[in-house]
C-alpha cells in the first residue's frame, strides 16, 4: 500500500469511530442525559429520575449504552452510584448542538 491509501484507511477509521459516537449519541434521551451530566458535573440515577420523570429501569438502560460506548461512567460511592461524562469529545458534541 501507497502512504495515500494509508492516509485514507486511517480516515476511515476515525470516520467510523466518530459515527459510532454519534449513533450512541442519537437517541433524544440519552442526549438529554449527557446534556444534565454535563450541567450539573455527577449525579445518580434517582437525580435523573426526578428530573426526566422515565422511569429508573429506562435511565439506567440508557447509562449502560453510554457506559459502554466510554461516554460516560459511575463512581460508587456508597449505595449509591454516581454517574459523569468522561469523553471530553462527546462533551464538545453535547456542547455544540445546545450552545445559544
Amino acid at each position: 500500500m501507497n502512504k495515500k491509501n494509508d492516509k485514507f484507511l486511517l480516515e476511515l477509521e476515525e470516520t467510523n469511530r466518530c459515527a459510532e459516537l454519534l449513533k450512541v449519541m442519537a437517541h433524544p434521551m440519552r442526549l438529554c442525559i449527557m446534556r444534565g451530566l454535563i450541567f450539573v458535573g455527577s449525579c445518580n440515577v434517582s437525580h435523573m429520575q426526578e428530573h426526566l420523570q422515565i422511569p429508573q429501569s429506562t435511565i439506567s438502560q440508557h447509562l449502560a449504552k453510554l457506559r459502554a460506548a466510554g461516554v460516560v461512567e459511575g463512581v460508587r460511592d456508597g449505595v449509591e452510584v454516581h454517574y459523569r461524562v468522561i469523553s471530553d469529545e462527546a462533551e464538545r458534541v453535547v456542547r455544540a448542538l445546545f450552545e445559544h
